[in-house]
């Protein structure tokens, strides 16, 4: 009996070992950007960057940020395997303090919801 449960356990660990992505893939190289220490109502910009380790295209469908405060941009054509992509986000915070903000990113991709996030701290404007 324990040879037959060893066996089969063998057999799963070697299916997840040998498992790769048939579709779409999305990799980022940070899912965190830190933007540091910014001023009140200045605007900053930072990029995502991300590849497609899949076997075929990846479509963002859609990028959603969490606050009116940050504005996107991001790669609207399908980004074929082993190609890249970005996602541009943009922050303007009218408020000092501390700040950690999320974005969800829509794909095709065999994970399709993927969260990025920024943070940093607003100083008071001059």
């Amino acid at each position: 009996m324990k040879k037959t449960t060893l066996l089969c356990l063998l057999a799963v660990i070697h299916l997840f070992a040998n498992a790769q992505i048939k579709g779409p893939g999305l990799k980022f190289n940070q899912e965190t950007i830190s933007y540091g220490k910014i001023s009140q109502g200045v605007p900053v910009e930072k990029t995502f960057e991300f590849i497609n380790n899949g076997k075929t295209p990846l479509i963002i469908s859609d990028v959603k940020p969490t606050c009116g405060c940050t504005a996107v941009d991001f790669t609207k054509v399908p980004v074929k395997p082993g190609k890249s992509g970005f996602i541009k986000v943009s922050y303007n915070a009218a408020t000092t303090g501390p700040f950690n903000k999320t974005i969800q990113v829509n794909t095709n991709a065999d994970t399709p919801i993927k969260i990025l996030t920024i943070t940093g701290e607003v100083l008071k404007g001059k």
